[in-house]
């Protein structure tokens, strides 16, 4: 059962919504007080949030805002102003979806089991990558293979994990530099290099022959 917070000021609007998705197993908590919502958001600590971008005293916009500062909890916007501008605002506030009123059933619950099988279901069954008959954990950056167990570095487990999700497909040393880059600290293009030939010597030794491939001006590539 997942936790749904609603911030709808209209109560039949409110009522019927709580109604259909609870209908499919959830639970949900209509916001009471919309000068702060955020107590009742702490306490409630939703698994999704549908926010109307129309409310009283602060609008939408300004709770998305602030519920970013410290959640990323998956948001899908309200609203009867279903122009594009208030689309692509709801989009940059740090929305996730947006649903147009009047609000559609079947939409309403499609929204929201896409977005939470995708945030929370999705994710936590994803614990380990596997091809050529090895698997790359996730969790503690270790790549097993008939029988044997490595580890990784932190950024040949980065290299490594970017490569096999885009298996198939040549990722460019720019993309590769990007992913190393996540601590702020500068990547130099030669670290990337000597990364790439340690990754590759660890797969050698695992028994992982040939198993990235140098694309010359292109990139790298796990076929």
């Amino acid at each position: 059962m997942y936790r749904i917070l609603l911030v709808e000021d209209d109560k039949n609007l409110a009522s019927a919504m709580k109604t259909q998705i609870e209908n499919w197993g959830n639970d949900v908590h209509l916001i009471s007080d919309f000068k702060d919502i955020m107590p009742e958001f702490n306490e409630y600590d939703p698994h999704l949030v549908l926010l109307d971008i129309m409310l009283p005293f602060f609008n939408g916009y300004h709770w998305c805002e602030t519920i970013r500062k410290g959640s990323n909890v998956p948001i899908i916007f309200l609203s009867s102003a279903s122009d594009n501008m208030n689309i692509v605002m709801a989009m940059n506030m740090g929305g996730d979806d947006f649903i147009p009123k009047p609000v559609d059933p079947m939409v309403l619950t499609a929204k929201i089991q896409a977005i939470l099988r995708r945030n929370y279901e999705i994710k936590a069954s994803m614990s380990e990558i596997e091809f050529d008959g090895a698997s790359l954990n996730l969790n503690d950056s270790t790549v097993s293979f008939e029988g044997q167990k490595i580890e990784l570095t932190k950024n040949e487990f980065r290299i490594l994990r970017v490569l096999l999700e885009n298996r198939g497909k040549i990722v460019s040393r720019d993309s590769l530099m990007t992913a190393l880059w996540q601590d702020d600290c500068y990547v130099e293009e030669n670290t990337l290099t000597v990364n790439v030939a340690r990754l590759r010597k660890k797969m050698e030794d695992l028994g992982l022959k040939d198993l990235i491939v140098t694309k010359p001006r292109a990139g790298y590539i796990i076929s």
